[in-house]
């Protein structure tokens, strides 16, 4: 993807991911229309999709902004199909490069056109080479280049670049191919989910502390896997969360909803990670031990807060709120839980999560800074992000008034989306302990009953409301006895 972070910044200016830009969509004083596009303070807010389309193509004296390009290309699925948006600009090509071989023209500027429209496909191909899956897409784009290479039978340098860039465009798709074979076999709830405990297992079983008693060291490891599997996720699985909720989409159809699979199989970690911390704690018989079990995880906590890995802290920490571990008072009455308040504190949902934007600005501040890959690491809270773009899509229309699309709106998302992509492409600069994330990834973990039945063991109801719980959970054993 193009690295245009410093001039989405200047375009865009300061802002905080997660918080909206006020007046989206509302032409100002400074707000000036050339054509069917509106710039407001040298910025395009506003356009019909037309227009836009026209925007997005080069001519002899005019190459868009890099900026431009990706915020167009990502944002425009949500009005048109990748395959009929290259067709129309398949469409603007050939009608410039009709007026270009009049008589009379210059060649070299036939020759300047077409080196950017290669130039354009380029861009459009790396940064997105997962629309090219599609074979009316593909058509288009064989279309194009064939028509622009008999401009440049001479020296062949268009021709050259164009070889260049399907190569490695043919080379994308095949990684992606690979991936999609390798999730399908991993998409089984025992491989999803890990394997579901009816009762407390042996207590020869190996817990986490028996594979990994440095906190620091296991929350390096959550960082690898959160890397590791959030690396899957581009640009446009992201901006499915735009077009699926638009009821407008018409051009879509339900084949589509399965390149959401890489952001399910993200946010079900999360899930996974929760109910892991959970079992690791309510398995545990001794309540010595027990509690130690909570103060490591409050550290491990801490030191993914510490390193920037939020998503891997969050989940932790939603692990031990769960009712299961949460009432095991007698526990928890042994913990030093000034740490846990301290996390609890920055994870505090009042606000619209203020306190965990505050310490996200600052980590992103961190990394825009860092000389060394472990100041890099940014790893969101990915739920709140997801959050984020649908409130961001809620609150502000595509459409103005008079049919332009609301450009402002998705600069915004389009920003956000970018800074999270950047985030993702961090190399993770921990060595790696299969031993460890084996643990992590296959670990047994307990189905909720089996949490409630495993707390209640170990301490026993407190209350009428826990009494019938416990009656209940016994009665289901017995009968299934």
């Amino acid at each position: 993807m193009p690295q245009t972070s410093v001039v989405f910044s200047s375009i865009l200016g300061p802002s905080h991911s997660g918080q909206v830009q006020p007046g989206m969509g509302e032409r100002g004083s400074g707000a000036s229309s050339s054509g069917d596009l509106v710039f407001q303070e040298g910025r395009l807010i506003s356009g019909s999709l037309e227009a836009l389309m026209e925007h997005l193509v080069p001519t002899v004296d005019y190459y868009p902004d890099r900026t431009y390009i990706f915020t167009f290309l990502l944002s425009s699925r949500v009005f048109i199909p990748p395959h009929d948006l290259l067709a129309r600009v398949g469409q603007i090509c050939l009608e410039q490069r009709q007026q270009l071989e009049t008589p009379g023209s210059e060649k070299a500027k036939l020759k300047s056109f077409s080196a950017k429209i290669v130039q354009l496909l380029k861009e459009w191909t790396e940064a997105f080479p997962y629309d090219f899956q599609d074979e009316k897409a593909m058509a288009e784009l064989k279309a194009i280049t064939h028509r622009v290479t008999l401009c440049d039978e001479e020296n062949g340098t268009v021709k050259k670049a164009i070889a260049q860039m399907t190569q490695s465009l043919l080379l994308s798709l095949a990684a992606r191919s690979q991936l999609q074979e390798l999730r399908e076999k991993l998409r089984s709830p025992a491989m999803d989910k890990g394997s579901v405990l009816k009762a407390k297992p042996p207590a020869t079983q190996k817990d986490i502390l028996g594979v990994c008693c440095d906190p620091l060291v296991l929350a390096q490891q959550l960082t690898h896997i959160e890397l590791e599997r959030v690396s899957s996720i581009h640009p446009e699985d992201l901006m499915q969360i735009v077009s699926h909720m638009d009821s407008r989409d018409k051009h879509r159809c339900r084949g589509d909803l399965t390149k959401t699979y890489s952001l399910e199989a993200y946010d079900n970690w999360f899930n996974c990670l929760s109910m892991l911390v959970a079992t690791e704690v309510c398995r545990v018989v001794k309540k010595k031990h027990r509690t130690r079990m909570l103060e490591f995880f409050i550290d491990v906590a801490r030191e993914c807060f510490n390193i920037g890995n939020f998503n891997s802290m969050m989940a932790i920490i939603s692990g031990m709120n769960l009712s299961p571990v949460a009432r095991l008072k007698k526990t928890w009455s042994k913990v030093k839980t000034a740490k846990f308040d301290v996390l609890e504190h920055h994870m505090d949902p009042s606000s619209n999560f203020c306190n965990y934007r505050t310490a996200l600005q600052g980590a992103t501040q961190r990394s825009q800074m860092a000389n060394s890959s472990r100041e890099k690491i940014v790893i969101p809270v990915f739920n709140l992000f997801v959050k984020d773009i649908y409130f961001l899509h809620k609150i502000h229309t595509n459409h103005l008034p008079n049919g332009h699309v609301n450009f402002k709106k998705f600069w915004e998302i389009s920003r956000q989306i970018h800074e999270f992509m950047t985030w993702t492409q961090v190399e993770c600069p921990f060595e790696k302990d299969k031993k460890i994330q084996n643990y992590l990834l296959t670990a047994p973990i307990y189905s909720e009953e089996a949490l409630f039945i495993a707390s209640f063991e170990s301490e026993g109801p407190e209350n009428h409301m826990e009494k019938d719980s416990w009656k209940t959970l016994r009665t289901t054993l017995l009968n299934r006895a």
